[in-house]
Formats: structure tokens, sequence, C-alpha cells
């Protein structure tokens, strides 16, 4: 009973490492670095995004903080800043693509 135990284990084992041995050999080959590459930069680009949003909500929030402090000391009541949009900012005007003629 104890051998057949040990066969068992030794098997498990076997098969455990070989699996391990394949992955690692998998990463080891051009698709394989192409893909670990891949994912690396799929992260790195979702950090920068999370990153950028999070300045721009931070700097939303201290215009409206800026904003809301001119408001309470210079007595004036304006309208909220317009998101995305600075007040003293113009609306672009819209460019129209031009028809070739000819």
């Amino acid at each position: 009973m104890k051998r057949l135990f040990w066969l068992g284990v030794g098997v498990v084992a076997g098969v455990a490492l070989s699996r391990k041995a394949t992955e690692t050999a998998r990463q080891a080959t051009p698709a394989g670095l192409a893909s670990n590459l891949g994912d690396a930069v799929r992260e790195l680009a979702g950090a920068v995004g999370s990153f950028g949003a999070e300045v721009r909500a931070g700097m939303s929030e201290r215009e409206q903080e800026l904003h809301d402090m001119v408001s309470e000391r210079s007595g004036l009541s304006t309208a909220p800043v317009a998101e995305g949009r600075h007040a003293a900012q113009p609306r672009r005007p819209v460019r129209r693509a031009r028809r070739a003629e000819g």
C-alpha cells in the first residue's frame, strides 16, 4: 500500500513539473516573449490612463475650489464653469471640409 501511495505522489509530482517546464519553455519562445511584452504594455497603458483620469479629476476639483474661493472673496456671483472647458476659453468654430473642385 505504501508503494502505491508513493507511486501516485511521484506521478503527480512528475506531471506538475512537466507542465511547469513546458510553460517555462513556451514563455522563452519569441511568441511567448511577445505575449508577455503585450501584457506589460497593456498594463502600463491602463495605469497611464487611470493616472490621467485622476489628474483631470483633481484639476477639475481644484479649479472648482479656486472658483468658489474667488467668488466668495470678490462677492461676485458667477455661473459655474462648464465641465471640460474654462470659462475664458471661447468655443472653437467647427471647421468644414473643403470640397475638391475640378
